[in-house]
């Protein structure tokens, strides 16, 4: 992904913040003997990337504002490692309720539209938030119901009229599964879309997974996917050709790199890098976010003349070589996703006694021989290898599953070092 001239531009006023008031990469600017005033839009790349290990070791040293300025503090979830603080001040929260008021907008939500949040604003999480103060800035309705609670959720739907949800794809399912057992009919609610979070809903090719397939065939309404982090305070969301998340190209820089950190090839799979743009509090300069995917630099049916980056196929960090053959963890949980009676599951992996990589699946042993079979079957037929599968009382597959220390279930476990 080249530096545009205009991308350039924005890119140099921020490397100049962040020599002005960031201590840690002014640091990192001395050691590796980086002027900012030599950087180059073909130099750009060769600045080093950040890693999370550097948020998580050298946290408050990538705070470049004093911290009588700081309003809102938030952590990441966690998913591979301790969560990392992160802090906002007046002008990033602005700037969020930006972001997420024009992602709404790629997603064709208007101030007519009244969008009811089914995400928590509390537990130090960002996400919630973000979805307030973009509808609030749009001038959308909203209605705030938070996580869980069916019941509730469906007697908002009923009371307020929602057009739009913001929801993780697989609790609509539970939504679906609500109204079903209710006698409510699920067709005729006001709902017409949903912006989904938190889970993949597309594969590869850009079509629905076997969870949006799920969802549509119970649920009639159009799928929005977005993509985000804490750590980016940006969204990349799809419009309504559902062809990739766009990308709002003065808020943020994204780079796709292969292994060695060098620039992947268009239509290659890489880590995603990324530079936000106009952040004041914890700006982040050529940040890994561990993320694989592709992008696209073609202009879209919508009109839109921005990049997009295809769906996450995994992270760096799990990719994972059985014998011999690259995958992910969401490719086995896309193929786990077929067999609604196998229920909860495990996924491990973890360096056998030759040292390469074994991957495990725990299921309940109460799954009968037929699916296993089946689950067998499916998993050569997508993964082209089969991995171990172990039976375990149902019980102890949930004690695993929901450890004390997370707050998300936990389905993939990497055992590995």
């Amino acid at each position: 992904m080249d530096v545009s001239e205009k991308n350039f531009q924005q890119l140099q006023t921020q490397l100049q913040y962040l020599e002005a008031h960031s201590p840690y990469y002014q640091r990192i600017f001395c050691e590796h003997e980086i002027s900012i005033d030599k950087i180059s839009s073909e130099t750009f790349s060769k600045i080093p990337i950040t890693q999370k290990e550097d948020l998580q070791n050298f946290n408050e040293d990538f705070i470049c504002v004093p911290k009588s300025e700081i309003i809102d503090y938030v952590t990441t979830s966690g998913t591979l490692g301790k969560p990392v603080t992160f802090a906002l001040n007046d002008h990033d929260l602005e700037r969020l309720a930006e972001n997420e008021k024009r992602s709404f907008e790629c997603a064709g939500v208007t101030k007519n539209d009244t969008v009811q949040i089914t995400t928590t604003l509390d537990r130090r999480f960002m996400a919630g938030l973000a979805y307030f103060l973009g509808l609030r800035k749009l001038g959308a309705g909203l209605i705030r119901v938070g996580s869980g609670a069916p019941e509730l959720q469906w007697d908002s739907i009923e009371r307020f009229r929602p057009t739009y949800l913001v929801a993780v794809p697989s609790f609509l399912l539970k939504l679906a599964a609500y109204a079903k057992n209710n006698n409510i009919d699920i067709e005729k609610s006001s709902v017409k879309a949903a912006i989904c979070i938190g889970e993949p809903l597309r594969d590869n090719d850009f079509n629905l997974n076997v969870l949006g397939e799920k969802i549509k065939n119970v649920w009639n309404i159009e799928l929005f996917s977005t993509y985000a982090s804490t750590e980016m305070s940006t969204a990349f969301t799809e419009c309504e050709q559902h062809h990739g998340g766009h990308v709002l190209e003065d808020l943020i820089y994204p780079e796709i790199v292969d292994e060695d950190g060098n620039p992947a090839k268009p239509g290659e799979v890489g880590e995603l890098v990324v530079t936000t743009l106009g952040v004041q509090t914890m700006p982040l300069l050529r940040y890994a976010t561990g993320d694989m995917l592709r992008f696209f630099s073609e202009p879209c049916v919508c009109g839109r003349n921005s990049s997009r980056l295809g769906p996450v196929l995994g992270r760096k960090k799990q990719m994972i070589k059985l014998k011999g053959t690259t995958i992910y963890p969401q490719q086995i949980i896309d193929v786990l996703a077929n067999f609604e009676e196998i229920g909860h599951y495990l996924i491990t992996v973890f360096t056998d006694s030759l040292e390469t990589d074994a991957v495990e699946i725990k299921i309940s042993d109460r799954i009968s021989m037929e699916i296993q079979q089946a689950l067998k079957e499916k998993l050569r037929s997508k993964l082209r290898v089969l991995p171990k599968i172990t039976l375990l009382p149902n019980e102890e597959i949930i004690r695993l599953k929901f450890p004390e220390t997370s707050r998300k279930p936990a389905v993939f476990m990497d055992m590995r070092n």
